[in-house]
């Protein structure tokens, strides 16, 4: 399942009815997964309310990760070269651009502004990140997610630039107009589900997928049945199998909940 927009509410909890559904799925030997743009630090606290034991989809798919364990199961980072390419053709054309980088769970920046903080920055309890500092002192490695956040009209310039420019090398999402997330070209949610699938011994057609948003519609057609939220954008819906209620009528857990009826 997906967390924002999908499995969490509006104001970004997980009700006490889906807390109990989940709790109930995982007693029936459900496998409950959580899938997310978000980094792992950013995903625990849910994780832990719900007392997970399974791999953790992070970063739209470009890590998973599990918990239990501490071991990163799959990693598609962006190469250092790439990496540094793009932020210096970004800062070339907009010198402004605020540029961050996650790199397995940590923050890198050179530079802070409060007008730009991204979600997961703004819930966090010190939204400051691991690293403060010029870019030459940590933009030399391979980076899990590259951050580009600034008015909306240049960072949509900055992504038909750099779909041209970067083809085959990079994905894009925007889901929020003052943030351009870059990732890995073959990153997606679709194949991380593949990878906890097959971690979990699990055939693709016993998968059950949920999801809001453009970034989860590759998800939804992997899984054997694939679950959108009311709320979910247009391409979200139109690969669904089954709409279900509003996020903030607990839609993703009902759909849990009509699994276990049917089991």
């Amino acid at each position: 399942m997906d967390l924002d927009g999908t499995l969490l509410t509006s104001d970004k909890r997980i009700s006490p009815a889906s807390e109990a559904i989940c709790r109930r799925a995982r007693a029936a030997g459900v496998h409950v997964v959580l899938a997310s743009a978000r980094p792992p630090r950013s995903v625990m606290p849910f994780y832990t309310q719900l007392e997970l034991d399974t791999p953790m989809i992070n970063y739209n798919g470009a890590l998973v990760y599990d918990p239990p364990s501490q071991r990163v199961v799959a990693h598609r980072p962006i190469p250092a070269g790439v990496a540094a390419e793009l932020v210096r053709d970004a800062r070339l054309r907009h010198p402004d651009v605020i540029v961050g980088a996650e790199i397995l769970d940590r923050w890198f920046t050179d530079r802070l502004d409060d007008q730009y903080m991204t979600a997961t920055a703004k819930m966090a309890q010190h939204a400051r990140p691991d690293v403060l500092a010029p870019l030459a002192e940590w933009l030399h490695q391979p980076v899990t997610k590259l951050l580009l956040q600034g008015e909306q009209a240049m960072l949509t310039s900055l992504r038909k630039y750099f779909a041209q420019a970067y083809e085959h090398q990079v994905t894009m999402v925007q889901t929020e107009g003052d943030l351009l997330q870059i990732m890995h070209a073959t990153t997606s949610k679709a194949q991380a589900l593949r990878e906890v699938a097959a971690e979990l011994g699990v055939r693709r057609e016993e998968t059950l997928a949920v999801g809001d948003n453009a970034n989860d519609v590759g998800m939804l057609q992997w899984a054997g049945v694939s679950v959108a939220v009311a709320n979910a954008s247009p391409e979200a819906l139109a690969v669904a199998n089954v709409i279900t209620a509003h996020h903030d009528e607990d839609g993703a857990a009902m759909a849990l909940q009509r699994l276990l009826s049917d089991k």
